[in-house]
């Protein structure tokens, strides 16, 4: 039985958001993932505020569109996926004001953008990466695949 516990704090007040249908792109993923539980915390906030968080926990001096932090007591998201995770703790940190400033490169509007954030964000969690060439094609591939649910096809999603 799969139980999913997905709370989501709307700290921004730059774009108007359904927060059903995030909850329902988050159950979603988890669902395909074959996440059996989770404890999920999403945080929608502005550049000012991810770029502080993305400089005190990850040292990086800018705002960026999603940050994961990976809560389970295995912390290595990538042994996590080849153990089979089965439950999932995590938050994710996701920029509105980069959401909107964004849409435009994809053509889609800044919900769907923040959509993608969410899926990647969430696909990170999960134990995908894209921060090395033979990881990166897997990850955008399985973005690719997440976002078709929604009937949405990126453009920019370099393989």
């Amino acid at each position: 039985m799969l139980q999913f516990e997905i709370d989501i704090s709307d700290q921004q007040s730059l774009l108007a958001v359904s927060l059903e249908r995030l909850r329902e792109v988050i159950d979603r993923v988890l669902t395909e993932e074959s996440i059996e539980t989770a404890q999920i915390s999403l945080a929608l906030v502005d550049d000012a505020s991810i770029h502080r968080i993305n400089r005190e926990f990850l040292g990086h001096d800018y705002p960026t569109d999603v940050i994961s932090f990976h809560l389970n007591a295995e912390s290595d998201a990538e042994s996590s996926r080849e153990s089979e995770v089965k439950h999932l703790e995590g938050e994710l940190v996701v920029s509105t004001e980069t959401a909107l400033r964004e849409a435009q490169t994809h053509g889609w509007t800044a919900e769907d953008e923040l959509i993608l954030y969410v899926v990647h964000g969430l696909l990170h969690l999960c134990g995908y990466d894209d921060l090395n060439d033979q990881a990166r094609p897997v990850m955008r591939q399985r973005e690719r695949h997440m976002l078709a649910i929604w009937q949405l096809t990126p453009t920019g999603l370099e393989a």
